[in-house]
């Protein structure tokens, strides 16, 4: 038995350390009448380990539509007494409401009183046809053009207020300068985003809105326009520039438009938009920031298939970058509508015949074309 024992103990000092006080432990638990090991107090426990938090999703882009002139009175008004309010925007409304903000050109007053302006197209529609625009997510207008004043200043006055009533914005006219070029603005996910409504056409230099003077923001001379975009580039943290200008029925901007927009950007302006040729225009890029020359007609009296030809932009801003895309659309019997992929493809095809350095691609994506190859 002596022997037994030597041996057991000659090979017990031979293993690890480690092993030896395993073994040792193992044998004082096993042994008879050993006690269970103490089970460590609450307090002394190791606390379980906290679920890692979900990593913060990037916020997405800021995003705006915008489409150009939108007339509520003449044969649409006629419409919207037939069918009511919402018939011009039945098939594009989802589709416009799919952005933080919605925008266009209202190429009407919007009263019920005043004379007609010596002029041949005068444009007067009936308040409760707003209802269409806010129905279809409209959340403003600009106004800077040549048929906000057709009834007079009366009118005008009427047109803001009404707009005021059904909780739409607007920029481009008022009861002087400084109140016409006050932009629009909304903040969306803590970022500021102002449109600014500018009218280069304009009947006579009565329309212009004075110090003392209701009228439209004027773009026929760069003071005190260049002031006022500057001053709103600095209250907030993108710019478009919605301006009335270039001749009808063409599809290229006048020379004047091309260094307009360069002089807007290099003011720190982020995309500058055109409307009045009730036709589409073609598309430059500038610095990194789009121009749309003209985005055509978008609820109209249309016949002629150049002017029934539209669409619908929406611009993207996220950081510096700016990112547009386009959505054909025609309009048929005062309504827009959305067509089938041969009607888009030709629309885009147009677009790219007539843009300066932009692409569209077949989805309607807008790039610079030198980007185009990366």
């Amino acid at each position: 038995m002596r022997t037994v024992a030597l041996l057991l103990l000659l090979l017990l000092s031979s293993l690890p350390l480690n092993l030896t006080g395993f073994l040792a432990n193992w044998a004082e638990q096993a042994a008879p009448g050993a006690s269970a090991p103490l089970a460590p107090a609450d307090g002394d426990a190791d606390p379980a380990p906290l679920p890692s938090p979900s990593p913060e999703l990037p916020e997405p882009p800021i995003t705006v539509n915008l489409v150009g002139d939108i007339l509520l009175a003449s044969t649409v008004g006629s419409n919207i007494a037939k069918y009511g309010a919402d018939y011009p925007f039945e098939e594009t409304a989802e589709l416009l409401a799919d952005a933080d903000i919605t925008f266009g050109n209202l190429e009407t007053s919007v009263s019920t009183r005043g004379k007609p302006a010596d002029k041949q197209f005068t444009f007067r529609s009936t308040p409760e046809s707003l209802e269409g625009l806010v129905n279809a997510g409209f959340d403003g207008v600009s106004v800077a053009n040549n048929h906000t004043l057709d009834y007079g200043v009366g009118a005008l006055q009427d047109t803001l207020a009404n707009l005021d009533e059904y909780k739409l914005g607007h920029t481009g006219a008022g009861d002087n300068e400084e109140e016409a070029f006050e932009p629009y603005v909304q903040e969306v996910r803590g970022k500021k985003v102002a449109i600014i409504g500018i009218s280069r056409v304009l009947p006579e230099g009565s329309w212009y809105a004075g110090k003392n003077k209701p009228g439209i923001a004027q773009g026929y001379l760069m003071e005190p326009m260049m002031t006022y975009i500057k001053k709103a580039v600095s209250k907030s943290d993108y710019t478009i520039v919605f301006i009335h200008w270039n001749k009808e029925t063409k599809d290229y901007p006048e020379d004047y438009a091309r260094t307009y927009a360069k002089e807007f950007i290099d003011a720190g302006v982020d995309a500058v938009i055109g409307a009045h040729s009730h036709s589409l225009q073609g598309i430059e890029w500038y610095k990194g920031k789009p121009v749309f020359y003209s985005l055509g007609n978008f609820i109209f009296t249309s016949k002629s298939e150049k002017s029934s030809q539209s669409m619908i932009l929406k611009l993207s801003f996220e950081d510096d970058q700016v990112g547009a895309s386009v959505t054909p659309v025609q309009i048929v019997n005062t309504q827009a509508k959305l067509r089938d992929d041969k009607y888009n493809q030709a629309i885009i095809g147009k677009l790219n015949k007539i843009s300066f350095n932009a692409v569209v691609g077949k989805d309607g994506t807008v790039r610079e074309k030198e980007k185009e190859a990366e």
